[in-house]
């Protein structure tokens, strides 16, 4: 199935494709406004920040975790 990252944000962001196992299979660093960005082996997509990708070192290959947030 193919995934992509929204298209409707205003700002530049960091895109991170991600397969089941929550492993980077692409990173799109400082996706400019109104653009688009495709994977079709991705399984989710990670949107962040611009310059997040960067300042945490995450790469293609790496294996992300989540851990649940309550306030």
């Amino acid at each position: 199935m193919r995934r992509r990252a929204h298209l409707f944000h205003e700002i530049p962001i960091d895109v991170l494709f991600l397969s089941k196992q929550k492993k980077v299979l692409k990173v799109r660093h400082r996706m400019p406004a109104w653009k688009i960005a495709l994977s079709f082996r991705a399984h989710s997509v990670l949107e962040l920040p611009a310059g997040t990708a960067e300042s945490t070192g995450t790469e293609v290959g790496d294996v992300l975790s989540f851990e649940n947030y309550q306030s």
